[in-house]
């Protein structure tokens, strides 16, 4: 899954107890998904029949607890990686009291397991659940240099579609159609697969998660195009731009390049020992005092990695402390309903003395 040494697993789960140990953690219990894939190099997908890692924080072996028709070579694999017992259990078997009879104390658990199985946990643990939050999100948010180039990969291969999108959106195409071909050319490039594609035309731009539909594109339309994708490896991409039908009405060019300046001044607030709020406050002050504070509804970024959407968040107040190897969106975004919308997103790095924006594409805003 990376270009880190062998022992990268190893050295995450250490990571993981170190953290757990610093707030008084006993045990942690590790869900499927994006937490076991950063953890153990395979995301062991689970849905009503449980799959997890109890990680205890003093000596101890971890237990991998999966179920019996789905223990594969691999996973035996991923259990070797970071020294776990494996412990399949079989159909009719109820393999929460498997999990809650190993731990006690302060258990930290993943923030993604569902309620099916964790309110049965809460009911059968002998102390205290909480969301492990402050545990393997903590440590998620902080990537190495190995991983930041995957998210810079990722960052480069989404560019090249965004510079292709004169190929895919002309007027007269519906929303859904351009999205095809969105779709289609982030395959090509050599994504997994296209995690989500917006292309929100005209009134449609003015929602955020607007997503396809089947409104013709017309001239005139200014078109928000929201794209992203993961590598192979599992990281992840995300980019917006916005582009105008021809030549834009009159007071768009203007606004924009508002837009686009605030973004610049988040970009380059970005620095270690800031607390991430002072990121959102430089695009929105700059927002509001040119009248378009009401525009902007929601944060201005989110963290990436093996999550689309993970801690670190962008938003007001937000007191987190920025520090090398964190890695998150910048993108704020003006919303007049039912007329347009425009947004403009980049993913950075934190890097020792500043930052590092991994989508290096035009910002302006781009006449088709």
């Amino acid at each position: 899954m990376s270009t880190d040494p062998s022992d990268l697993h190893a050295r995450r789960l250490a990571a993981v107890r170190d953290r757990a140990r610093e707030i008084g953690i006993d045990h942690v219990v590790v869900y499927s998904g994006e937490d076991m894939a950063y953890l153990t190099g395979e995301r062991m997908d689970s849905h009503e029949r449980l799959t997890a890692m109890v990680v205890p924080v003093g000596d101890g072996v971890p237990l991998l607890v999966v179920p019996a028709l789905e223990l594969t070579h691999a996973l035996r694999v991923a259990a070797d990686r970071v020294g776990a017992e494996l412990h399949p259990w079989a159909d009719g078997t109820d393999a929460v009291p498997l999990v809650a009879g190993t731990v006690s104390g302060r258990v930290a658990v993943s923030t993604a397991m569902p309620a099916l199985h964790l309110v049965p946990l809460q009911l059968g643990v002998d102390g205290e659940v909480v969301l492990a939050s402050e545990v393997i999100d903590h440590v998620r948010a902080v990537k190495t240099p190995s991983e930041v180039e995957q998210l810079a990969e990722a960052a480069r291969r989404i560019d090249a579609v965004h510079a292709r999108m004169g190929e895919f959106l002309v007027v007269g195409r519906t929303e859904a159609q351009v999205g095809e071909l969105i779709t289609a050319a982030i395959e090509q490039e050599g994504l997994a697969h296209a995690e989500f594609v917006i292309v929100g035309s005209g009134p449609n731009g003015a929602d955020p998660h607007h997503g396809v539909s089947e409104r013709v594109i017309e001239r005139g339309d200014v078109v928000v195009v929201d794209i992203g994708g993961p590598l192979p490896s599992g990281y992840h991409s995300d980019c917006t731009r916005t582009y105008s039908m021809g030549a834009p009405a009159a007071g768009v060019a203007e606004t924009y390049a508002v837009l686009e300046e605030a973004q610049s001044l988040a970009r380059n607030a970005v620095r270690p020992g800031i607390a991430i709020g002072e990121v959102d406050a430089a695009a929105r002050d700059h927002l509001a005092a040119a009248g378009l504070g009401e525009l902007f509804v929601h944060r201005t970024g989110h963290g990436i990695g093996m999550g689309l959407h993970e801690p670190p968040f962008v938003a007001p107040g937000a007191e987190t402390v920025l520090v090398e190897g964190m890695t998150f969106s910048v993108e704020p975004g003006i919303y007049q309903a039912g007329r347009w919308g425009a947004r403009l997103e980049d993913i950075v790095a934190v890097t020792a003395d500043g930052r590092r924006d991994l989508n290096t594409g035009d910002r302006g805003l781009r006449v088709l």
